[in-house]
């Protein structure tokens, strides 16, 4: 038998198919199933339709719910798209490593660091803040975790190209134009030396900056050199390219302005600066 808790309802889904859906109404009140489903449905229509019902959002957490979550109740998120989705930018053979190896050992061994400790019950934004206080298996697989987390989710297929609206009169504003922007950001990828990421971040006073970390840092942590909320990165560690383009991280930071999600980015900027 397998139990999930999704939103405002309780999934449980019972090898044969058979589900009971409960939903907590506003007035305080529940609603009890069985909701009948017919056998020939398969597992993953089932789930997608108990979503609808209980009002559940149908993709894993954005990296905004996961920052205000407790460590300990963080999942692991699922990808937005296939691993060959990306193609020709970043080949499948390397998302499916990265996503399901790297990634998904990060999620496991930061749970596993937390777990019976008070960095339990802290939420993820509050855990990087006091990074200072964390020990090196926290801090490493925290920052590996949340870094990834948002490294997938502004990465789409049939992307690139320019931003638009708000976020672009912003750049143009801070970098003299989009060209200077992206020059800037892929002087920072090109120059962090051995492995880590380049960010664009908000500043707590709403202005933009690029910035770079080493390893698993992020601009988020309190011990940060420049501190702000990233909307935008790369992972210039060389798994995330080696098997495609071996040495030439610069081949490997040009495709990626080709897979980036502006609308995710437009979508982070606009919550950094509420």
């Amino acid at each position: 038998m397998e139990y999930r808790k999704l939103g405002k309802g309780i999934i449980r889904i019972s090898e044969g198919h058979r589900i009971n859906l409960i939903i907590n109404h506003w007035a305080g009140g529940n609603a009890t199933g069985p909701f009948k489903i017919n056998q020939n449905m398969n597992r993953r229509f089932i789930i997608f339709f108990v979503l609808l019902l209980s009002g559940t959002a149908l993709y894993a957490q954005s990296t905004s719910q996961l920052l205000q979550t407790h460590a300990g109740k963080t999942i692991f998120p699922k990808l937005a798209y296939s691993y060959s989705e990306l193609e020709p930018n970043i080949d499948s053979v390397t998302m499916r490593i990265h996503y399901s190896k790297h990634f998904r050992a990060y999620y496991d061994n930061f749970k596993k660091a937390v777990t019976g400790t008070p960095f339990e019950n802290q939420s993820v934004k509050d855990l990087f803040a006091g990074i200072a206080s964390a020990p090196p298996a926290v801090k490493n697989n925290a920052g590996g975790f949340y870094n990834h987390a948002l490294y997938w989710e502004i990465m789409a297929p049939n992307s690139g190209g320019m931003p638009t609206g708000d976020l672009s009169d912003k750049i143009g504003m801070a970098f003299g134009g989009f060209d200077n922007f992206k020059k800037a950001f892929t002087d920072a990828a090109m120059t962090r030396f051995g492995s880590g990421w380049a960010w664009l971040i908000v500043k707590s006073d709403k202005s933009l900056a690029i910035v770079s970390t080493a390893n698993q840092d992020n601009p988020l942590m309190g011990n940060a050199e420049v501190k702000g909320t990233p909307i935008l990165l790369i992972d210039v560690w060389e798994h995330a390219y080696y098997l495609k383009y071996q040495n030439r991280r610069a081949d490997y930071i040009t495709a990626f302005w080709n897979v980036v999600n502006w609308k995710a980015v437009s979508e982070l900027y606009a919550k950094a600066i509420e």
